[in-house]
């Protein structure tokens, strides 16, 4: 039976918004998190609403068993059949990096050379996989799926993607970024949801995939030569420049009715 609660994702978005609103006021008012990349300490509640409006409307919908399978969302990795597309979650970003690296470098920013590995890197990461999990359950579990019910994996990308971006908005002003900044972060967060359900389909509507894409991502900014701040050199022109050029490279050469069927292949290969 279809579930009624796909049917309603701009009630999911409302939710979202209304939840997260508390915490973005506080945010005005709260300051030196201690949190990584100096983010707002209540990005800690905000980054919960997701899940929360997510299960609220399962819920609704199913009662516990709703919330249940929802919940089971974040361990779906059997949902992968081609492994490639794991692999391809873990090193998208890393790889991307690396091409930012090079490129800074090349155009003469005064770039650091050391990585910041270390084993307080490995706490950051499960930090920011908790983040994931609770955004990823709303946005790919609910969100995603209710979207594309309703129209081309490319159109629930270029909807969902403002939405996510606008998300943001508090926390970029809170912690003080520049309006340039805020211009290339919000069209690279717009530009990171195209690859996430690029991710999310081609890997078999597997959240996990997206939850790790999203964890490692945030991660390996946190350890890119002179932390965030070293990447984000140029006002983030040159970093998400990269990432948004490589989403519209996926946009050419992937269909845009699914985003999982290579442009010139006979076959469609998402796993519903």
């Amino acid at each position: 039976m279809k579930s009624k609660a796909l049917d309603h994702p701009w009630l999911f978005f409302a939710l979202v918004y209304g939840l997260s609103a508390p915490f973005w006021i506080l945010s005005t008012r709260i300051k030196n998190s201690g949190l990584p990349d100096n983010l707002p300490v209540t990005d800690i509640g905000a980054v919960l609403t997701p899940t929360i409006a997510a299960a609220i409307l399962r819920y609704r919908e199913a009662g516990a068993s709703g919330v249940h399978e929802l919940f089971r969302r974040i361990f779906d990795y059997r949902r992968i059949k081609n492994k490639r597309w794991l692999v391809t979650a873990i090193l998208v970003f890393p790889l991307l990096y690396l091409v930012t690296y090079f490129a800074m470098r090349v155009l003469g920013y005064p770039v650091a050379t050391d990585w910041a590995f270390s084993p307080g890197l490995a706490g950051i990461f499960f930090l920011f996989l908790a983040a994931a999990i609770a955004e990823e359950l709303g946005y790919s579990a609910y969100a995603t799926d209710a979207l594309q019910k309703r129209m081309t994996a490319l159109s629930a990308a270029l909807v969902m993607g403002p939405l996510w971006a606008l998300w943001h908005l508090p926390s970029m002003i809170a912690i003080g970024q520049p309006t340039e900044l805020i211009f290339w972060g919000l069209c690279v967060t717009v530009a990171i949801r195209i690859l996430n359900i690029w991710i999310y389909n081609n890997a078999g509507a597997s959240v996990f995939a997206v939850i790790l894409m999203h964890a490692i991502g945030n991660t390996a900014r946190t350890g890119y030569p002179g932390g965030r701040s070293g990447y984000e050199l140029g006002h983030g022109s040159v970093a998400y420049s990269i990432i948004i050029v490589f989403a519209l490279i996926v946009v050419v050469l992937w269909r845009p009715s699914t985003l999982a069927s290579f442009v010139g292949s006979r076959r469609i290969t998402i796993n519903a």
